[in-house]
């Protein structure tokens, strides 16, 4: 299973995810993480449902920050509130095993519809979960208007 990518911060820094792996989904729903995010995501870290059909995986310290954030939102705002219950209730906490493998429940597996073939980015902060078929479908679809999604954010800074 191969791959490209480095991450940053191993000296204590923010977490720094970038790069994408193919791996497979075995039939108990094991999945392997890339070595060079094991070390950032922690023994013990968050996967929850993500945006655009994928799975998002936080170490420790960055889903407290995002904690943090959802329970500055307004409790009296119907998306904030169906935003923050999809999020966190579809999180878990997952364990490496010995093999650098997670277990993902059916649950997530079916939101994400993970079935052999998988995709595993880094994404700045987090790491997301994709099946290879939606993963390639959405790079697709997103680099015929990646010029143009660059001119409209360049007015944020970037």
């Amino acid at each position: 299973m191969g791959g490209s990518g480095e991450t940053f911060g191993e000296s204590g820094a923010a977490a720094m995810f970038m790069g994408e792996w193919q791996h497979t989904l075995d039939a108990k729903g094991r999945l392997i993480i890339p070595s060079r995010f094991r070390e950032q995501l922690g023994e013990r870290f968050v996967v929850t449902r993500g945006l655009d059909h994928c799975l998002f995986a936080y170490p420790p310290a960055e889903w407290t920050i995002l904690e943090e954030k959802l329970k500055l939102l307004p409790l009296t705002q119907g998306d904030a509130r169906r935003f923050v219950r999809f999020l966190f209730s579809g999180a878990i906490e997952c364990a490496l095993d010995k093999q650098g493998r997670i277990t993902l429940p059916s649950n997530l597996r079916d939101y994400a519809k993970l079935d052999r073939d998988v995709a595993v980015i880094g994404v700045s902060n987090r790491v997301e979960i994709w099946a290879q078929e939606c993963w390639e479908q959405y790079v697709e679809e997103a680099s015929a208007s990646y010029e143009e999604i660059a001119e409209k954010i360049v007015d944020l800074g970037i």
